[in-house]
């Protein structure tokens, strides 16, 4: 299992950060997802087996917002 946190430009409020926590559950390998609007950040769990980092980036890019950092 890998941790990785994303920052994430766009996020307005806690809604944007269910539709992007509910989106990234949804991808193959993802153990555990936290979103949060206040921080700017998303924190995933995943399989690195099943699913990688740009999958993850894209999934959160999807509906609009902007990866800007990741560790």
């Amino acid at each position: 299992m890998k941790n990785a946190t994303f920052r994430i430009e766009g996020l307005r409020c806690d809604g944007c950060a269910n539709t992007v926590k509910g989106l990234v559950e949804k991808e193959p390998g993802v153990k555990a997802v936290s979103v949060s609007f206040a921080e700017g950040e998303a924190r995933v769990l995943y399989d690195p087996q099943a699913t990688d980092e740009e999958r993850l980036v894209a999934t959160i890019q999807k509906p609009g917002f902007r990866v800007v950092e990741r560790r």
